[in-house]
């Protein structure tokens, strides 16, 4: 039986908030998901991903955000024109992803690390990151790359806690450098967001950092220019019907379900409503 999966219109977060999303790969059956909303250059850039875990991953991330951007700026998914901000680093044409032509301005942000994909948007600059704790051996490694006061935040601790408090520290620290536009371009150890324990992030000037409870094994952060008028992030968590083709086989098809999912009254993008 072939079912139709009609649309929504959102509006856009209010100042002083933001929208979080998270998909669980994993949830996502292999060959149905709704490549056709994807542009030339995401189609290459997953086909040129080594590992078929990756290309799925790449390609669930970015049609879910692509539908969730056409559900805030009444566009459909293939509609959507990606281009970039200036570099504030460098002045070059690679800083934060924007919609070309968009007739209302929504800054938004997508990460994707294993098997999680996270988007954010807000009306002010937003950066999310969410990443997979690691073992001690790569803690080492990231940790060189840190502020001097986050190094000694972490030797401080013992060697088993460590991995996790750097997750939960780099995620903040790509989160803000995602929100300032510039990434990695900027150098990690400029900005101190401390390890967060027992205090939590040390947002820099102008910036709320907050941390975002994911998976487990996982740590999320997001950051955004400007005061927020809530103190702990709320996420709406997709289901597999926001990223498959909207007429697909869906008869027998198992949506996630347990403790560990949760269902809110915007889980799926689809309501009934027609597209413009």
């Amino acid at each position: 039986m072939e079912t139709t999966l009609p649309w929504v219109v959102r509006e856009l977060p209010p100042p002083g908030s933001l929208d979080l999303w998270l998909l669980r790969v994993s949830d996502v059956p292999a060959g149905i998901l709704d490549e056709a909303v994807l542009d030339a250059t995401e189609r290459q850039r997953a086909a040129a991903l080594m590992h078929a875990a990756d290309r799925t991953r790449f390609t669930a991330a970015h049609v879910a955000l692509r539908r969730l951007l056409g559900t805030y700026l009444s566009l459909r998914p293939e509609e959507i024109h990606f281009g970039r901000d200036t570099c504030p680093c460098c002045g070059g044409p690679h800083g934060r992803p924007t919609v070309l032509g968009a007739g209302r301005e929504l800054f938004f942000s997508l990460s994707h690390r294993g098997d999680l994909a996270l988007v954010g948007t807000a009306v002010a600059p937003i950066g999310v990151d969410v990443d997979l704790v690691s073992d001690q051996t790569a803690t080492a490694e990231l940790a060189s790359m840190l502020h001097v006061d986050e190094q000694a935040e972490l030797d401080a601790l013992a060697p088993e806690l460590r991995p996790r408090a750097l997750a939960r520290l780099w995620t903040r620290k790509e989160a803000y450098l995602k929100g300032l536009g510039s990434g990695l371009g900027r150098d990690p150890s400029l900005d101190y967001v401390g390890s967060g324990h027992p205090q939590g992030p040390y947002p820099p000037s102008g910036w709320t950092l907050l941390d975002v409870p994911v998976d487990r094994g996982y740590a999320a952060a997001v950051a955004v220019r400007g005061e927020l008028n809530v103190t702990a992030p709320t996420i709406s968590r997709l289901s597999v019907l926001d990223v498959v083709q909207y007429t697909t086989q869906l008869s027998g098809l198992e949506l996630p379900s347990g403790p560990d999912v949760v269902r809110t009254p915007h889980d799926a993008l689809q309501t009934a409503r027609t597209p413009p």
